[in-house]
């Protein structure tokens, strides 16, 4: 992708939110996603960094607007980073320097990092087992939650514990074959009609 490609950045941003439909939403994967993405809660945008410096930066920008936006206007964020950490293992590095760049930020006990990939695989698992397809994404993807927000939705989801396991089944019944006819179906949605770069920065 090149860094000054416009089309290039707006459809990463379109496939990640077909992904968000699809998958996230349209798999259930995450029962409290679907109310955020009604309410245009969602900010995805897209990152042109290509070194884990702009990344960084990046991230602890959208940390900070998070924090310094109402949450009626924008709930989570999805920092999208086609140009960087395709590799899953150097991804997982990154993962502890973004933790430690939030946590010196003070943002411990307010928000919190979810991680996704293409090639996301749990520990313990091949990278074949299709219940990696949990936490894969389209493009490498860091996922900004408010801490407020997650408690507030266990709350409203009593059993929030057994979602993990809810989620293998529903892979393991879809398969591969599902799997992959659902990426092809996100990839047609991103064809048909691309996404901006990033949502507006919310009005306060």
């Amino acid at each position: 992708m090149s860094k000054t490609d416009p089309t290039a950045l707006d459809s990463a941003a379109a496939e990640t939110l077909a992904w968000v439909d699809k998958a996230v939403i349209g798999l259930n994967l995450c029962p409290f996603a679907r109310a955020v993405r009604m309410k245009s809660q969602i900010r995805c945008v897209v990152s042109e960094a290509t070194d884990v410096e702009a990344l960084l930066s990046a991230l602890c920008s959208e940390a900070q607007l998070l924090r310094d936006t109402d949450p009626m206007l924008c709930e989570t964020t999805l920092l999208v980073h086609p140009q960087l950490l395709g590799d899953f293992a150097d991804y997982n590095d990154f993962l502890d320097l973004a933790e430690e760049a939030l946590s010196q930020m003070g943002c411990d006990g307010e928000l919190q990092l979810a991680s996704f990939h293409p090639h996301y695989q749990f520990a313990g698992t091949e990278v074949d087992d299709v219940t990696n397809a949990t936490n894969r994404s389209p493009y490498p993807t860091l996922h900004l939650l408010r801490e407020a927000s997650i408690d507030r939705a266990v709350q409203a989801f009593p059993d929030a514990e057994a979602i993990y396991e809810v989620n293998l089944r529903t892979m393991e019944l879809l398969g591969q074959a599902g799997w992959q006819a659902l990426q092809a179906q996100c990839r047609r949605d991103t064809s048909e009609a691309a996404a901006p770069v990033a949502t507006p920065p919310p009005s306060t």
